[in-house]
């Protein structure tokens, strides 16, 4: 495992070394493979894509993101003029549906409506995150059903047999609200990925909950 020290270093030459983040105003702290960011980047799009560099990174164990949108002054646009971008952004994907709202308030976009799959959901916030004058997402659209266990166990099986080869019963499935949790054991990350992969691809699944141990063989 990396120190603090170790993380530190090399957290801060990914985020001096991505071409899609500004790093010079971001300091980051890390304590016991947690890291938080604070400071300021000129767009959302930056404080996600600074977020991802972090977790690029093997032994960082969770995120802290209190990074701050400042906005450069050509960038600030009224809320009327956010939120037609928005709908515009939102229309232009056709898996996505009709009944999706926004609404905007100094900046932030609050995203509702219900949609099938947590992919939609995703797709959704990822329209609009990026658009001009966007300080934040909030994301409230909601799923239509809740996933069965069975149906989670039973997708799961499937991608582990066709890419790893894995047996499923060494992993249990629990749902509550939507939310699945993974227990058990797999033999690699790459299983883990897989079991995860699987997870979410089920109808109804809002959040993915991963306590698997890597176990190799």
């Amino acid at each position: 495992m990396k120190d603090d020290a170790r993380l530190h270093a090399d957290i801060a030459e990914e985020l001096q070394t991505d071409p899609s983040v500004d790093a010079g105003r971001i300091a980051v702290a890390v304590h016991n493979g947690v890291v938080t960011l604070t400071g300021s980047v000129p767009s959302y799009w930056q404080k996600i894509e600074a977020e991802n560099a972090v977790k690029r990174i093997n032994g960082v164990r969770a995120v802290a993101n209190e990074l701050q949108v400042e906005l450069p002054g050509d960038h600030v646009r009224d809320d009327a003029d956010i939120a037609q971008a928005a709908a515009m952004a939102l229309s232009w994907h056709s898996d996505l549906p009709d009944n999706i709202q926004v609404t905007v308030s100094n900046g932030w976009v609050t995203l509702s409506g219900t949609v099938d799959w947590q992919f939609q959901r995703t797709e959704a916030e990822n329209a609009v995150r990026n658009i001009r004058g966007v300080r934040g997402v909030i994301n409230n659209i909601s799923l239509k059903t809740a996933p069965k266990v069975t149906d989670v166990k039973e997708r799961i099986k499937k991608e582990l047999e066709r890419t790893v080869q894995q047996d499923v019963d060494r992993i249990t499935v629990e749902t509550t609200n939507g939310k699945v949790t993974l227990r058990g054991t797999v033999h690699s990350w790459f299983e883990d990925s897989a079991a995860r992969r699987a997870a979410w691809s089920v109808p109804g699944v809002s959040a993915v909950e991963d306590h698997l141990v890597v176990e190799p063989v």
